[in-house]
């Protein structure tokens, strides 16, 4: 039943690819021309397949190799009257780290794709402008197999908190070399409230400051999303909406600039993310509930080393870091556990209640008396707040407070749910801020920012201009200020290029103006 319905599922992804692939190609006057996007979307499809087909196949052999693990809030998982595991655990074996399957089927979509990239895509052999833009392909495919393998790696050896923050960090120093050699700049544009202080628009070079922000990038996009799990679908499921919410930025931006390196560079951003979605959406299918498969920590490494590639290669490091909102709601909520304030339990996943085959608060269990004063505090004001679910501890003068995370926070305020339901709201809430910070990046940046947009694809937010400070449009003028004030009302936020030629009109007629 489970392969009937896997092929029923591949056969509509390739269906889909090659139907969107083949509109790309029709919208060609030259038939022959096959555009690289065309075989890129069709290879996102083959990607679905080539991952599903993997998973299902190598579950045995995971499992026969002891790559395996218990699904704990499972009904048959062994558990005491009160509800409490036993160990050694008993319950479904299910096969860990097929995220390595789907990171496999990732790099050899790539590795098929750059002849076509560079064929139909980037010019002739040889060029300048091909020899860059194959080094960061290139790049971008090392720290993706760099991250899988220590992910897999991981998963064996069983790493170390404090060893897994630092291998992002290693992994992100080759794509902070590319991103310098091809011209990424450091200088940040301040807000207008500043410039109306000032009198005049400000910049400020962050210099090496803004390499560190791209480096905490690549080290909390993996484990952020590593954070964020414990419920089946959840991983691949949260990957999946923001690698198409980054998809749509991709496409806008296409659709805004149809030439330049503002275009060049949302190009290979999308490139690169296509061929993730038809991966991921795969191994969803199969971890979904009641899961098949565990992605594991291959997953997320190499899920969230593909976002920080596409972040930082793509110079959309600000408007990617909008679209992990959840994630960094998690990452603030769990900090007093994270940074041992309060005590943290070895796995804050949900409780089990198998009467009701519903998820339930799983709880941390301590004295008061016992923290510190910054532990104290958060305490209070959890209860205060209502930030956590307390109860009265087994022993006296203890107490339970329910684990730091949104998951159990989503339970604390819903009640107890189904599993698959859990991971429904959680992503309904994902797909929520995914929607707001795509407002944030094209509406409210707009009243906050008089730059158009820039070559590092962040309009309007504090982004990353070229020291080439050619390519900035900054209107300084006072009657071009009211030219754009004027457009403004009559067009609502216009496209930058319109502005852009009124500005050149203006300037022509009034070479001298002033007030």
């Amino acid at each position: 039943q489970v392969m009937r319905a896997s092929t029923w599922h591949e056969s509509c992804a390739m269906a889909m690819a090659s139907g969107i692939a083949a509109c790309i190609v029709g919208m060609q006057k030259d038939l022959l021309h096959i555009p690289m996007m065309a075989v890129n979307v069709f290879l996102s499809g083959a990607c679905y397949v080539l991952t599903s087909r993997m998973a299902l196949a190598m579950r045995s052999t995971f499992i026969k190799k002891g790559l395996c693990g218990i699904d704990l809030n499972k009904p048959e998982t062994k558990r005491d009257a009160l509800g409490r595991l036993i160990r050694p655990y008993e319950g479904p074996i299910i096969p860990e780290a097929m995220g390595v399957v789907a990171g496999t089927a990732y790099l050899t979509a790539m590795f098929v794709f750059i002849p076509f990239a560079f064929l139909q895509g980037y010019g002739d052999w040889g060029s300048p402008n091909a020899s860059v833009t194959l080094s960061k392909f290139l790049c971008a495919l090392l720290a993706i197999c760099c991250m899988c393998f220590l992910g897999f790696a991981d998963n064996v050896l069983d790493l170390r908190w404090r060893d897994k923050l630092w291998l992002p960090f290693m992994a992100s120093l080759p794509l902070l070399m590319v991103y310098a050699v091809d011209g990424g700049g450091t200088t940040i544009v301040l807000p207008q409230l500043i410039n109306f202080t000032l009198g005049q628009v400000t910049t400020l070079d962050v210099g090496v400051a803004y390499y560190v922000f791209m480096s905490c990038l690549a080290i909390f996009s993996t484990n952020a999303i590593n954070i964020l799990a414990g419920v089946n679908g959840l991983e691949a499921g949260q990957s999946v909406l923001i690698a198409v919410t980054i998809a749509i930025n991709n496409s806008i931006q296409l659709y805004r600039w149809r030439e330049g390196e503002l275009h060049d560079n949302n190009l290979f951003s999308l490139s690169l993310i296509l061929p993730f979605i038809g991966a991921s959406s795969a191994l969803l299918v199969h971890n979904w509930h009641p899961a098949q498969i565990f992605v594991g920590d291959t997953y997320c490494y190499f899920a969230g080393m593909t976002f920080a590639v596409v972040g930082i290669l793509g110079h959309n490091t600000k408007t990617v870091l909008l679209f992990f909102i959840p994630q960094m709601i998690n990452f603030v909520y769990s900090m007093p556990q994270l940074f041992k304030m309060v005590p943290c339990p070895r796995h804050r996943m949900p409780g089990y209640d198998r009467q009701t085959d519903r998820l339930v608060v799983s709880y941390a269990e301590f004295n008061e008396s016992s923290l510190g004063i910054c532990g104290r505090i958060i305490v209070k004001l959890c209860k205060l707040l209502r930030l956590a679910k307390f109860e009265e501890g087994s022993c006296e003068g203890e107490v339970r407070m329910s684990n730091m995370t949104i998951i159990n926070f989503a339970l604390y305020a819903f009640g107890p749910m189904h599993e698959a339901n859990l991971a429904r709201v959680l992503l309904v809430f994902q797909g929520l801020c995914s929607a707001v910070a795509l407002l944030v990046r094209y509406f409210l940046a707009a009243l906050l920012y008089d730059v158009a947009d820039d070559e590092s694809g962040s309009a309007g937010l504090v982004s990353a201009h070229r020291s080439d400070q050619g390519r900035q449009m900054r209107m300084t003028d006072p009657l071009t200020q009211r030219l754009a004030a004027l457009l403004y009302i009559v067009y609502g936020y216009p496209p930058a290029s319109r502005v852009q030629h009124s500005v050149s009109f203006l300037n022509e007629l009034t070479p001298q103006c002033s007030d």
